[in-house]
């Protein structure tokens, strides 16, 4: 078949074949492409050039080759051929039928087409001319409107231009009082303000076509237009009759918004809520409320800006200076230099007089400037639309994006950051003055805080501070931050002073008072103010931290510290009694200095005080520790004596013991060696507590002296006088006050030291009277009954040394020593009873017994 694929070409051109076999050239349409042919095969599409009989026969034979193919597939296919001509026939007949129901459906639509079309058009057509005839009445409804209004309009202004003629005369009778003539006839002019703000209102709506209300009621309920609307309505400014009173309108409006204006600016400057209240309610009634508030409220934050920025103006500040100086006589005839804007040593006094008035009048219109933005605030929270019940602080809010007073304060907050900022960075004159001067500029704003706080919400107390407060007090940070470096740089410096000298010159009691007063001086200067003060006490805090590492540095802890060998202090004591008294006085006078601030300068303050305690504590504490036990020491060298020998009546009265000597000589060397190193209050405490250390210990190795002699009794007696006078000695020198410089002050430790001497001598009998013992502890009168007697003491019992033993009582509570004495008496009595002694030591135990009931029974 592809040797026929030429002939069944769709743009197989007849005469184009003919005559290409006529040419002898080879047919080839440009719309297709013939398949390769196999080289050396013959094909009917290529007549050769020189026997066109044998191309007319070619294509003969091809002819009548098709015919038999055609022939053979008609006879193989019949049947179907046969079948798809039946069926051909059968839908032939069915076409034709559907062809005439189709006739009929368009002649039926035709039909329906012509009796919808006419009474559409007609229809149309009425529509047209209702809605000419709605415009019509609309216009003339919205005409007769606008005379009625603008003949009401003509009554108001002359009305009011009734009351303006007047006003002067008014204004002389608002003297009488606002219940009087003249407050009804103020009240009658703004009522007609309001009315002829609403009939312009109502007028210009309109002039200006149909409002939303009225645009939304000319739909009916299927959206469709029932009335005309915005857009097809006829404008009334094209009315001859309503354009004639446009400029009467347009006049109206603007005398209606001056006095509005002035009623406003009036209402603002005498805080009068009722005059501001009629303002705002006419501004509502001409749709201008949310644009009136929203001025308002932008000239009054400029206004403080404005003022913001003159108050730090250092150049009207020169200006003003020398505008206010005398003029020279013969100011032609010399040179005058130009206007300085840093004032010279000379000047800087005038130039910082002139800054504080000019932050104290920009303080005072600052509060008057809150005050009237809170008034507003508050009336038009409190003044409502009478229909609608919207408030007319939500209708302003369609203007500003907050509340009048969050506005300002916001302002207000930026305005004072700037330009304090510009003018520190710009004027180093300024920065000194306002950084220096600080505690007085904060003094100004808590004067502002105070006079609005009586209009607004606003509180500055130390318990509490409105956020509003705090956005201000920011703003002056710069300033803030200037004055506590600089407090803190003060405080710094008296701690860096007070230990310059190092351990050659250590800081005392004057460094200490210097370092004290420097912290109170800054306390009380920023106490007035509590974020200020809290801040300042954080530094001081930090100062005084530095105070307790530097004085750790230069005690020395060593044994050279607390020896008390003598006859001199040792330098380490020197330094480290110096430092002692200066972290006292640290300490002492800043502990009374926190009763009088706030408990928040307590909590910042009050970790560092007890630092320099603790490291006042650890100077003193170790001395003290060594003095009590040298002290210590030194009386129990008594049980080294022969207190059983015989009296020898050619001897006469014995002398002073050797221990009792060197107990006064060393406490000699305390007093005026040592306890001279410190300051006189540090250790006025301390001698009272050596002193009844020293009895009580005395008493305790007195009473424990064994075996003991008629003669010791007498030493002991010598040595307690003795004891007696070094111990008033010690006392003495202006340690104690008059009132208690002597031993009675002592108490119950003297009264034990001079019962001790009877009970010495007393008879066994007698021994457990209380009224005879009275002075003396339960446990001194068992020590001593023991020491008559056979019984071993209890430390003789235990195996202890007598000192370990007083250490032992003097550590222990009163019920521990008897109990120890109790027990000691039991096992002697259940070892040695039987023995030689135990008949002689019956009268004694009796003794011990009753002595201890009568101690059980006092407890």
């Amino acid at each position: 078949m592809a040797d026929y694929a030429v002939f069944a070409i769709a743009d197989f051109d007849a005469n184009a074949y003919a005559n290409a076999v006529l040419a002898g050239e080879s047919y080839a349409p440009t719309t297709s492409s013939q398949p390769p042919r196999p080289k050396g095969t013959l094909s009917i599409q290529e007549p050769t050039k020189e026997d066109i009989s044998v191309a007319i026969s070619k294509l003969d034979l091809g002819i009548e080759d098709v015919s038999k193919q055609i022939k053979v597939l008609v006879a193989a296919h019949h049947e179907d051929l046969l079948q798809h001509a039946s069926n051909a026939s059968k839908l032939s007949g069915s076409l034709s039928s559907v062809r005439r129901g189709l006739d009929d459906v368009e002649s039926s639509i035709e039909k329906l087409r012509q009796k919808i079309r006419v009474p559409y058009q007609a229809l149309q057509a009425s529509v047209t001319r209702l809605q000419r005839i709605q415009q019509a009445n609309d216009a003339l409804r919205r005409t007769a409107r606008f005379a009625v209004l603008a003949k009401r309009l003509e009554t108001q202004m002359n009305e009011l231009g009734g009351y303006t003629g007047t006003g002067n005369r008014g204004e002389k009778r608002a003297g009488a009082g606002a219940n009087g003539p003249a407050g009804d006839h103020q009240d009658d002019k703004e009522r007609t303000i309001a009315k002829a703000a609403l009939s312009i209102a109502e007028l210009g709506a309109l002039l200006d076509g149909p409002d939303e209300d009225h645009r939304e009621e000319t739909h009916g309920p299927d959206g469709e237009s029932s009335l005309p609307t915005s857009a097809n309505s006829i404008p009334l400014r094209s009315v001859n009759a309503a354009a004639a009173y446009i400029p009467f309108i347009t006049d109206s409006r603007k005398k209606v918004t001056e006095e509005m204006e002035a009623m406003v600016l009036q209402g603002l400057a005498s805080l009068n809520q009722s005059l501001l209240a009629s303002s705002l309610q006419t501004a509502y009634n001409l749709r201008t409320l949310p644009t009136l508030v929203e001025g308002l409220v932008r000239d009054l934050s400029e206004a403080v800006e404005e003022r913001i920025r003159n108050a730090f103006d250092l150049s009207r500040i020169s200006k003003e200076i020398v505008a206010k100086e005398p003029p020279q006589a013969s100011q032609g005839l010399l040179y005058k230099s130009r206007v300085r804007t840093e004032p010279t040593n000379i000047t800087a006094p005038q130039f910082a007089a002139a800054l504080w008035t000019r932050v104290e009048s920009l303080v005072e219109e600052m509060a008057g400037c809150c005050i009237k933005v809170y008034t507003l605030e508050k009336v038009l929270k409190l003044k409502k639309d009478s229909l609608s019940g919207i408030s007319f602080l939500d209708e302003a809010f369609k203007a500003i994006d907050g509340k009048p007073s969050t506005i300002f304060w916001t302002s207000l907050g930026k305005s004072l950051d700037k330009y304090a900022r510009d003018a520190a960075k710009g004027s180093s004159f300024l920065q000194q003055t306002l950084s220096s001067g600080y505690p007085k500029l904060l003094r100004l704003f808590h004067e502002f805080f105070a006079s609005i706080a009586v209009h607004t919400d606003t509180m500055y107390t130390p318990s509490y501070q409105s956020p509003e407060t705090i956005l201000i007090l920011r703003a002056l940070s710069i300033f803030e931050a200037l004055y506590v470096s600089r407090s803190s740089t003060r405080m710094n410096e008296a701690v860096a002073q007070a230990f310059s000298g190092g351990s050659r010159a250590p800081p005392g009691a004057n460094e200490g008072n210097n370092i004290v007063r420097t912290v109170t001086n800054e306390l009380d200067s920023a106490r007035f103010d509590p974020l200020l003060v809290h801040v300042v006490a954080k530094n001081a805090a930090t100062s005084l931290e530095s105070v307790a590492i530097k004085a750790d540095g230069l005690v020395v802890s060593d044994r050279s510290a607390v020896s008390l060998l003598g006859p001199m202090a040792t330098p380490q004591q020197l330094l480290n009694g110096q430092v002692a008294t200066c972290l006292y006085q640290c300490w002492t006078k800043l502990e009374k200095l926190m009763e009088e601030h706030a408990e928040s300068v307590s909590t910042a303050i009050g970790p560092s005080i007890t630092k320099i305690r603790t490291r006042y504590d650890q100077i003193v504490d170790p001395l003290q520790s060594a003095i009590k036990k040298e002290l210590a020491s030194i009386v129990s060298r008594l049980h080294r004596l022969d207190l059983q020998k015989a009296i020898d009546p050619m001897s006469g009265m014995s002398g002073t013991s050797l221990y009792m000597k060197d107990l006064v000589d060393k406490l000699n060397f305390i007093k005026t060696g040592l306890l001279s190193n410190f300051a006189p209050e540090i250790v006025r405490p301390w001698v009272p507590g050596i002193v009844k250390y020293v009895i009580r210990i005395f008493v305790l190795h007195a009473s424990i002296a064994k075996p003991l002699g008629e003669s010791g009794k007498l030493q002991l007696a010598t040595d307690m006088a003795e004891l007696e006078f070094s111990l008033n000695a010690f006392l003495a020198d202006g340690l104690q006050s008059k009132r208690s410089g002597s031993l009675e002050s002592i108490g119950d430790e003297y009264k034990a030291l001079r019962a001790m001497r009877p009970l010495l001598f007393l008879e066994n009998a007698y021994l457990a009277s209380p009224e005879r013992t009275a002075g003396l502890a339960p446990l001194v009168v068992l020590h001593h009954i023991l020491v008559r007697s056979p019984l071993p003491l209890p430390h003789t019992l235990h195996g202890w040394q007598e000192a370990e033993y007083v250490r032992w009582v003097d550590e222990h509570a009163p019920e521990e020593g008897l109990s120890l004495i109790d027990s000691s008496i039991t096992h002697w009595e259940k070892r040695e009873r039987n023995g030689q002694n135990g008949e002689t030591a019956v009268e004694y135990i009796s003794l011990a017994r009753a002595v201890l009931r009568s101690a059980q029974r006092a407890s």
